[in-house]
C-alpha cells in the first residue's frame, strides 16, 4: 500500500453514479455557521489541490464532494473564491455547442448546448451580495455547469444525440474531428488559467 497517497486520494471527488451527485442542494442561510465555514474551506482546498495535481480546474461544486449546500469554489485565474447561493437571473437566447467535461467523470466528454451569456446573482463566502451581468462564453458555460450540479443535473443528462458521448482518450486522439462537431472548445490555455 502506498504510504504517501496523492492529495486527490485524501479528498475524493464523487464519481458518476454516486447518488450524492443527484441531490438538490439547500441554500446557505447562516454565514457564521461553523459547519458552513468548514465546508467552504474544504471545497476551496479541494479545488486548489485538484489544480495543483492535474494542472487545470476552474470550479467544483459542493455536491461533488458530498456537501449538499448551494456553493461552488471557483478560481478564474486570480485565486480561489466561493460563489454561494448562485441564481441565474437571465440567459441569452443565443446558444452554442461544446464538449463538456467534469471532475466527476474525467474519462468522458459530453456534447451539449449552453447559453452564450447569462446574468448571475450570488453571494461571497461572507454573505456579501454580487451580480455578474452578461458574462462571456467561457464564464457562462462554467456557471451553467456548476449551477446544474447544485440542482442534481449532470452534463450527461443534456447530451445532444447519440454521438454526444466520447471517451477522453478517443477525443484526444482525434480532436480535430470532434471539435468540428461543436461551435466552441475550451482551449488548454483557458482551462489552465481558469
Amino acid at each position: 500500500m502506498d504510504k504517501h497517497p496523492s492529495k486527490h486520494q485524501l479528498h475524493p471527488i464523487l464519481q458518476l453514479g454516486d447518488p450524492g451527485l443527484r441531490v438538490s442542494c439547500k441554500p446557505v442561510t447562516d454565514f457564521e455557521d461553523r459547519t458552513y465555514c468548514s465546508d467552504g474551506e474544504r471545497l476551496l482546498f479541494i479545488l486548489e489541490q485538484f489544480r495543483a495535481e492535474f494542472g487545470f480546474g476552474r470550479a467544483i461544486s459542493a455536491p461533488q464532494i458530498g456537501i449538499a449546500r448551494r456553493m461552488v469554489a471557483m478560481n478564474l485565474g486570480e485565486g480561489p473564491f466561493l460563489v454561494v447561493n448562485p441564481e441565474i437571473t437571465w440567459k441569452s437566447e443565443k446558444s452554442f455547442t461544446m464538449w463538456d467535461d467534469c471532475m466527476s467523470f474525467p474519462f468522458l466528454l459530453v456534447r451539449l448546448a449552453r447559453a452564450e451569456s447569462l446574468a448571475l446573482d450570488w453571494q461571497e463566502g461572507d454573505g456579501n451580495h454580487c451580480t455578474w451581468e452578461e458574462v462571456d462564453r467561457s464564464r457562462s458555460e462554467l456557471i451553467q455547469h456548476e449551477v446544474d450540479h447544485l440542482d442534481g443535473i449532470l452534463s450527461v443528462d443534456l447530451a445532444l444525440g447519440r454521438d454526444a458521448l466520447v471517451a477522453r482518450g478517443v477525443y484526444d486522439a482525434d480532436r480535430g474531428r470532434f471539435n468540428g462537431m461543436v461551435d466552441y472548445e475550451i482551449s488548454a490555455i483557458v482551462a489552465q488559467s481558469y
